[in-house]
């Protein structure tokens, strides 16, 4: 018995399956690999995930059969496509249109195995781009040293041939609610950008309470499209608009005392469609964090300058921070770990970094310089100072460790909180609390400074003592460096977020602080992606 050659066709306008002729499709008994088959293995031989779930499946097709199966994983998958730039995800990287004239131009067994394989692909490269992001992180920054969850493709492949195929393709985007509200902002955004944006930037060096004038009028023009200002006449800076400022500020991280002063400024005339590139941004910052953050879990985003503890899904602690110096090796950098202990009472093991690069030319010009610090040799002995010619040594050959011993002026404070990592980054207290009052706190070598340790110590403990207050301070009389061991380990989150979708209230937005984002939307752009919009 012969096998008729089929016609298989493809709508996509109706998202309908390849309808089929077909008076059977059974080789010759003796047959061992069909035109089919061998099409699949040929197209899939330089992908060896796609060319092993074939291999597992018995190359069975899983987009090209003529079941309603198999029809509803191409209406799906199409489906998924078309709804793409929804996700800020570059719909030109979804080849459909090559895919049409595939479909349509089948005449044989090969050309619909070529057509199997490259559904296969399609689907994955679409999977991956929604479920973990479209860009690897360090190759667009070498600050954003984050593992992104990365699925196997094999078994995505073989997960959706056993799954509801418009029900996998819904799960593969992240599933917390932030990422969904800033779809929504996304959306928003999009249509206040097709209408012109905010109007005007207002022309101005400073504008405060009392002043009128032009610029006072297109501040008032700005915070009404914002939607921070109910419409008036006004041309006075008055009460009502101060009250409005004060809120702006408020959602944008800023000091809020009601004057529009230069940074407040600047905030106010950004434009919206800068505003959307933040929201895109940050959607693919959360695909590349999409995985579970842990019921009880610590958040620190750099650019807030702000660490809060969550605990199922609400913040139950927060205090401000300071993060590190927009300085090349003094970033903070992004990534995921688990906090496992405190100490109290630290010892300041000086990073070598700073031991050669700021301590060393003190040394030199004079021995007895940073005597709050000990110099210790290879064999952990402390080393006289008047023995030593720091003159002889260079950054690469200085063969000693700088260390500070536990006091109230230690440089990590009183409390330091680890989750061992090779960045050696970690939150402490420091003895340097002036910076808290600042509005933009990016002061440190790269670790994480908190402004209060203490109660954030007291927050970790709670759950594994009754008198959480007593047990540290307990600890921290003695005077002694004391590692307290966290009996269920915390995972702990450095983010870097620009553009922030609460539960309740407008979309806020953070300075760029170390120019991540910017460098992220410009390979948004260069992968495909578009804001589809004006400036405005």
């Amino acid at each position: 018995m012969t096998a008729a050659l089929a016609v298989r066709t493809f709508s996509l306008t109706c998202l309908l399956a390849l309808s089929l002729s077909v008076a059977g499709w059974i080789r010759p008994a003796d047959a061992q690999v069909t035109a089919f088959v061998q099409a699949v293995a040929e197209g899939a031989a330089a992908d060896r995930d796609i060319a092993e779930f074939y291999r597992s499946t018995g190359y069975a097709a899983l987009w090209t059969g003529t079941d309603r199966t198999s029809a509803k994983r191409r209406e799906a998958l199409l489906r998924a496509i078309e709804e793409a730039p929804a996700h800020g995800l570059p719909a030109a990287a979804y080849d459909t249109a090559a895919l049409k004239v595939g479909l349509r131009s089948v005449r044989s067994e090969r050309d619909l195995g070529r057509l199997e394989v490259a559904m296969s692909k399609l689907f994955l490269t679409y999977a991956r781009d929604v479920q973990t992001g479209v860009l690897t992180p360090a190759k667009v920054d070498a600050g954003i040293v984050r593992e992104v969850p990365y699925r196997d493709r094999k078994g995505l492949l073989s997960a959706f041939s056993k799954s509801s195929p418009t029900g996998f393709l819904r799960a593969l985007p992240p599933q917390n609610p932030e990422y969904v509200r800033l779809m929504k902002a996304k959306v928003e955004f999009e249509r206040l950008v097709a209408r012109g944006g905010w109007g005007p930037e207002v022309a101005a060096s400073k504008l405060e309470p009392g002043q009128s004038g032009q610029a006072v009028v297109a501040l008032r023009n700005r915070l009404i499209a914002m939607g921070y200002l109910k419409r008036t006449a006004t041309t006075t800076y008055d009460e009502r608009m101060r009250q409005a400022v004060g809120a702006f500020q408020a959602e944008h991280g800023l000091d809020v005392d009601g004057v529009v002063g230069p940074g407040t400024l600047a905030e106010i005339n950004t434009g919206a469609t800068t505003r959307l590139h933040q929201i895109i941004v940050a959607m693919e910052r959360e695909r590349w964090t999409n995985m579970p953050r842990g019921k009880r879990h610590i958040l620190v985003n750099i650019p807030d300058f702000h660490a809060q503890v969550i605990d199922d899904g609400k913040v139950t602690f927060k205090t401000r921070a300071v993060v590190g110096s927009d300085v090349a090796d003094q970033r903070t950098p992004e990534f995921s770990d688990m906090m496992e202990h405190m100490v109290i009472n630290p010892t300041w093991n000086v990073p070598r970094s700073i031991a050669i690069k700021e301590y060393l030319p003190l040394l030199q010009r004079n021995p007895y310089a940073a005597g709050h610090l000990r110099i210790i040799d290879r064999r952990g002995r402390t080393v006289p100072r008047d023995v030593v010619d720091f003159r002889q040594f260079n950054e690469r050959t200085f063969p000693f460790d700088l260390k500070q011993p536990p006091s109230d002026g230690n440089a990590l404070g009183l409390v330091k909180f680890m989750f061992p990592n090779r960045y050696n980054i970690y939150l402490h207290d420091t003895p340097t609390k002036n910076l808290f009052g600042r509005e933009a706190r990016a002061f440190s070598h790269g670790c994480i400074r908190l402004g209060d340790p203490f109660d954030f110590a007291y927050t970790l403990l709670m759950p594994q003592t009754s008198d959480p207050v007593g047990l540290f301070q307990s600890q921290l009389a003695t005077g002694r460096e004391t590692i307290v061991e966290l009996e269920e380990y915390i995972p702990v989150h450095l983010i870097y977020r620009t553009a922030i979708a609460p539960a309740k209230g407008r979309i806020q937005f953070r300075r760029d602080i170390y120019g991540r984002d910017a460098r992220i939307w410009q390979a948004l752009q260069s992968a495909g992606v578009s804001s589809g919009g004006v400036q405005g």
